[in-house]
């Protein structure tokens, strides 16, 4: 059997996922209330391993920096951090201040396939926009989890999140509000 894999990935109402200029990352910071952070803590506390591309790794790695701090009481990244991660690239080279981060060169979609055939926990992929639109591409991702934040970025906003996909029929498999405000997502896609 093969694992699960999610791409889980945060947005603007207007479709954009990553910060604009000088930092601002599309007001979603600030948003967070106490269900947001509980669920965001609930997607790490089982076993899985997650999968980035390069450049989002490297985001990652100058955010957050060798010891990430909790937001609040938001550890989400604390325990995502401390996750097995497999980083697809043919550029970055370790040791890295990310515990457990591998990096494997190579096509992204023979990368993930390889892990989903391998794994005996689950896969996420947390951003990583270009590696999961190939991976949707070649029907490698099972559940598409959006987090969906109550702004337009319409002028700030960059890296719409699926700028680059192909045309995806979505079959909606769980949905929640958390805070009275914030939408989480959760398709299941097919090519259409």
């Amino acid at each position: 059997m093969t694992a699960t894999y999610t791409f889980d990935v945060f947005a603007t109402l207007d479709g954009y996922g990553s910060y604009g200029p000088e930092g601002d990352w599309g007001g979603y910071w600030g948003k967070q209330g106490p269900e947001l952070v509980a669920r965001r803590r609930s997607l790490y506390d089982h076993e899985q391993r997650m999968v980035f591309g390069a450049n989002t790794f490297r985001e990652f790695l100058e955010l957050l920096g060798p010891n990430p701090e909790p937001v609040g009481e938001d550890d989400s990244i604390v325990r995502m951090r401390a996750m097995p991660t497999t980083v697809v690239s043919s550029t970055l080279e370790g040791p890295f201040d990310w515990p457990n981060a591998s990096v494997v060169g190579g096509d992204g979609v023979d990368v993930v396939a390889r892990l989903k055939e391998e794994s005996d926990v689950p896969l996420r992929s947390h951003g990583s926009l270009a590696l999961n639109w190939s991976l949707m591409a070649a029907g490698l991702v099972d559940l598409v989890q959006v987090t969906l934040f109550p702004v337009i970025s319409g002028t700030t906003g960059t890296d719409p999140i699926f700028g680059g996909a192909a045309d995806f029929d979505l079959e909606l498999v769980e949905s929640r509000i958390l805070d009275g405000r914030t939408q989480e997502l959760t398709y299941r896609p097919t090519i259409h």
